[in-house]
């Protein structure tokens, strides 16, 4: 409900004063907050490169401009709209931007790196609602979206016919079909699986977690859901143009990602298994460095699925079979050095094992000429914006195993290692305040068994307890923790058997625009109020929400009045429900969508 709206004579005494201190909000944020919309600078350090917007047509005004013809008028009492973007910033991506990507060095792939407008600066954003394509349409229900997607979503024809003979996609007049197949597995994943379950206990339980490395449409990850397995698939922007989006599309866990400098955005010992199908990764370059990165996030005793050159091409090429048996001499080379075993070679897969400790090639890394144990003074987990290191990530004393047992999937939902210092009585607490929360929240949005919410992101998720209340639901949650958040939460995510990552909301996340149905922010906004404008952090969460989709926003009373005036000014539909409202210790919660007004 909008200011000027409210009928304060029909009110009760205590609802009178509650809205009238959102008036008084909404009107001190107009003297306060209200920022000049421009383009970022050019200015660049030689690391943290800005990437400037391509041709804006967006006119310099000192607040924002007017709506135009066809878009609504604000009341008079509230915060002037922020206007839409032009429409080719339909499909922005703020630190993967593709017109500025030339100005970075290409060594390494370090052009496909997060490069962010630097938050820290003192220059003015430009601030503007990301719109919808022309013709968009509401994507497919889950699991109907696993085969289908609307063109005029992701009207990107390249990837169609870039990869015609190898079934990734196909267009079939107003829409996409994703028949199942890849670079590895033209045929269809399914043959493919069980060659790899010939050797993999994949229906066990006791691989949960995987990453696949160079995704394509992530129908590798899609196929694997049938085991009860989630996978992170990863693909950077290339010339394969919008493959994360389809993923995303599809309502399969996605994001942008790379191997080229920084270390990939996940704490140590995170999957089960990773997997790389012809994913363009040159592994036994820089010394094995990315696969000393592979060996960071993997678990001990985890599986490293490998199809592709060299391994498939030794079987086909004959003329450079010298030359592939070489390349697959040097890897192999690697993987001693790792102390990894080979445990399975099947066309058109190769199976590596991670060892469960060192004690065993500790005397033989010595002897070898090769990058040796990591720093123990090193955190392992630190990941967002660092480095990669040419070093082994240390495993734990035979001894203290026991402090890193996981078990198998459903069981280890509710219980963690004690190497994370959570007991048993917190996760449960903290399990079962989460699913009272969620039952509250069902109350007023009735999204659990509507269908209609599918990919779900908890910008602050904690210990994984929303995603948790959630697991027995047709949906899936991106845990995502602040990178600088005391104590460090996303390893017990991982052990839980839940997918996530590292984040800084002061810059854009790492997703395609209109990529997830619903998105969760607790406490979130407390802790960036002395950290950058929650302005723009209102205005990526626009950007990456679906058209229709909603938000819920659970925060102390003072912050929420501050977001509300935004929302308003957003057009986004909200209600506030106060403490007296719920059963809860504390915090008020606003839910919204993002439907125009």
């Amino acid at each position: 409900m909008n200011p000027s709206q409210l009928q304060l004579p029909k009110l009760c005494s205590k609802r009178r004063f509650f809205f009238t201190l959102v008036l008084l909000f909404s009107l001190y944020y107009i003297l306060t907050t209200i920022r000049t919309i421009t383009i970022p600078s050019s200015s660049q350090d030689p690391h943290r490169h800005h990437p400037q917007l391509q041709e804006p047509s967006m006119p310099h005004h000192s607040s924002p401009p007017k709506p135009s013809a066809n878009q609504p008028s604000p009341p008079s009492s509230s915060l002037p709209y922020f206007p839409l973007c032009p429409k080719n910033f339909t499909n922005y991506l703020p630190c993967h931007d593709p017109s500025t990507a030339r100005q970075y060095n290409i060594e390494r792939h370090y052009r496909r790196e997060r490069h962010c407008p630097d938050s820290s600066s003192h220059e003015k954003k430009l601030r503007c609602l990301v719109p919808k394509p022309s013709g968009y349409k509401t994507p497919f229900p889950w699991p109907d979206s696993r085969s289908y997607a609307w063109f005029k979503n992701v009207p990107f024809k390249k990837l169609a016919e870039f990869k015609k003979t190898q079934n990734w996609v196909r267009l079939e007049r107003d829409r996409f079909v994703f028949p199942g197949g890849g670079t590895s597995f033209p045929g269809g994943v399914k043959d493919y699986v069980d060659v790899i379950m010939k050797v993999l206990p994949l229906a066990s339980g006791s691989i949960r977690t995987v990453l696949d490395v160079g995704c394509g449409v992530a129908s590798f990850g899609a196929f694997l859901l049938n085991h009860n397995i989630l996978t992170m698939s990863i693909a950077p922007r290339d010339v394969h143009e919008a493959q994360v989006q389809f993923a995303l599309e599809r309502g399969l866990p996605s994001m942008l990602g790379v191997l080229s400098t920084y270390k990939l955005p996940y704490p140590s010992k995170s999957f089960d298994m990773v997997h790389c199908s012809r994913c363009l990764v040159n592994w036994t370059a820089y010394d094995g460095l990315y696969l000393m990165e592979v060996d960071r996030v993997l678990r001990p005793g985890g599986y490293w699925v490998l199809s592709g050159p060299p391994v498939t091409s030794m079987v086909k090429a004959k003329n450079q079979k010298r030359d592939l048996q070489k390349e697959m001499e040097k890897l192999n080379d690697v993987f001693r050095k790792l102390c990894w075993e080979k445990i399975a070679e099947r066309y058109p897969v190769v199976i590596w094992r991670k060892p469960s400790n060192h004690l065993q090639c500790i005397k033989r890394l010595k002897a070898l000429k090769f990058p040796g144990r990591c720093s123990s003074g090193d955190d392992p987990n630190a990941a967002w914006y660092k480095e990669m290191e040419p070093c082994i990530t240390p495993l734990l004393n035979v001894n203290d195993t026991h402090k890193r047992v996981l078990r198998n999937w459903p069981e280890r939902l509710n219980h963690v290692p004690e190497r994370h210092g959570v007991t048993i009585s917190r996760l449960k607490a903290d399990t079962n305040l989460w699913q009272r929360i969620v039952v509250y929240y069902d109350t007023k949005l009735k999204f659990l068994s509507n269908g209609k919410y599918r990919n779900v992101m908890d910008m602050n998720a904690g210990l994984g307890g929303f995603a948790a209340a959630l697991s027995k639901y047709p949906m899936w949650v991106m845990n995502v923790v602040p990178f600088d958040l005391k104590p460090n939460t996303l390893g017990v995510v991982f052990d839980r058997g839940l997918i996530g990552t590292y984040m800084n909301w002061c810059e854009a996340f790492s997703t395609y625009p209109r990529t997830y149905d619903l998105i969760h922010a607790n406490g979130l906004f407390s802790l960036y109020l002395d950290k950058c404008d929650i302005v723009d952090i209102l205005l990526e969460m626009q950007r990456i929400l679906r058209p229709g989709g909603a938000v819920i926003i659970r925060d102390g009373f003072d912050v929420l009045m501050k977001v509300k005036a935004i929302t308003n000014q957003m057009r986004w539909n909200g209600t506030m429900y106060s403490e007296a409202d719920n059963s809860f210790d504390h915090g008020t919660i606003l839910i919204v969508d993002n439907s125009f007004k």
